[in-house]
């Protein structure tokens, strides 16, 4: 499939930097805030974001047929909502605006200060309303290393995993935005040497590595989505920590599942990237061995190649990289995730936000949580600082990084990062 935009020639008149998340074959979407400007949605170039309702206004979006307010939300659910037709034509006009060779915006220096302002004076908000959130369970290799700890080894994936998604209905109102913090949570937890439970701060705070996908059209209950419409239903992705628990969640998940361990906080990045811009990095995903039932059967190149960062930055500002990972990693594709999520007659509504589940590849450096890469507080990772870490100690930030590359092009997602503070 072949789309304008992603056309790794075009060069933009806006400077980008080597290593910037935000070329011209980017074109994410967000919202922002700031001094003057309560909530507009925006797009990014470089180190500026580029404000999407003073385009408006100034009528650079007439195919639109919507009034520029649209652009003026508290979030990008009504744009959204507009349908892909749509928002790939306003991402289209975009790179046409930024294009080297379009002097129709380069020349407008007098507004130069109101359509493009810097990243770094401006506060990104969250970008969506997520009316329902879903997580999933679908690295094999992050579900393999939980279940050899846990369970068996020579049995550590339950009998269901190869057959479909697993996943669970989360908490919406928690998750925020990157740069957020949030206080450690209190909750029950047994110890291994106790008889009965206690209370307390947990102990063991985790990180999990993942990214997210948000609904772009909503269905009607009882309507399925199969796995080769599903990407019209994909607006676009973000990265996604699920802060996790893990003293608390060892003792409260039988029979149901997560609980308190999962709903204090979640983060986001602030920008979403288009199912478009990832198009050039899809690749092939697993051999899924056993075949799947027929609604989960999918035809093409559906994994995407992203790369995954994990950071700890201490209290000294110091930034410590403790793994890498990748989203190719992934067993069960978006497309799968939604098919099954669906086949049930469960409706989606737009913002809706489905997340991966951590994401683990099969070397240690690669595991996508503190479980994983100290198993389970065996093995301590040492900073910078001369500290160590077996979990997420206060004041620590956990931020996570992404970004595809391929063809000289690289484009990213901006940070997600949260701050943890002593338990309230």
């Amino acid at each position: 499939m072949s789309i304008k935009p992603n056309d790794p020639q075009l060069k933009s008149w806006i400077d980008v930097k080597t290593g910037s998340d935000f070329p011209i074959q980017n074109l994410p979407f967000g919202i922002y805030s700031d001094k003057h400007v309560k909530h507009h949605a925006c797009s990014a170039i470089g180190e500026y974001i580029v404000d999407l309702y003073e385009l408006a206004q100034h009528g650079y979006f007439p195919f639109l047929g919507v009034s520029p307010e649209i652009f003026q939300q508290d979030s990008l659910n009504p744009f959204i909502a507009l349908g892909k037709a749509k928002t790939n034509a306003v991402r289209e006009k975009l790179s046409d605006l930024l294009n080297s060779n379009n002097t129709e915006l380069q020349s407008k220096k007098d507004l130069f200060s109101v359509f493009f302002k810097k990243q770094s004076d401006v506060t990104m908000l969250m970008p969506v309303k997520v009316g329902d959130y879903t997580d999933f369970y679908s690295s094999i290799d992050h579900a393999t290393n939980v279940g050899t700890m846990f369970r068996d080894p020579n049995n550590a994936l339950l009998p269901n995993w190869k057959h479909l998604p697993v996943g669970y209905h989360g908490r919406a109102s928690s998750i925020h935005v990157s740069g957020h913090s949030f206080h450690r949570p209190k909750g029950q937890q047994k110890p291994a040497d106790a008889e009965l439970p206690v209370f307390g701060p947990t102990k063991l705070l985790d990180f999990e590595l993942e990214t997210a996908f948000i609904i772009s059209k909503p269905t009607a209950p009882g309507e399925s989505i199969s796995t080769d419409k599903a990407d019209d239903y994909i607006f676009g992705m973000l990265l996604f920590n699920d802060w996790s628990a893990r003293d608390i969640q060892t003792w409260e998940y039988v029979p149901l599942g997560p609980f308190l361990a999962k709903n204090f906080a979640s983060t986001v990045s602030p920008w979403i990237v288009t199912l478009e811009a990832l198009e050039p990095f899809r690749e092939k995903g697993y051999v899924q061995d056993p075949k799947v039932l027929p609604y989960l059967e999918y035809k093409g190149d559906k994994n995407v190649n992203i790369n995954l960062q994990v950071f700890i930055r201490t209290e000294d500002g110091h930034e410590n990289q403790i793994c890498t990972s990748n989203y190719k990693y992934m067993y069960w594709t978006m497309e799968q995730q939604l098919a099954h999520h669906t086949v049930n007659g469960c409706n989606m509504n737009v913002g809706d936000m489905l997340a991966s589940g951590t994401i683990s590849g099969p070397q240690p450096h690669e595991y996508g949580s503190m479980l994983e890469l100290t198993w389970r507080g065996t093995k301590p990772l040492k900073l910078q600082d001369g500290t160590e870490r077996k979990f997420i100690n206060d004041h620590d930030t956990v931020i996570i990084r992404g970004y595809c590359e391929k063809d000289g092009v690289r484009i990213g997602f901006g940070d997600c990062a949260a701050k943890v503070l002593p338990a309230n």
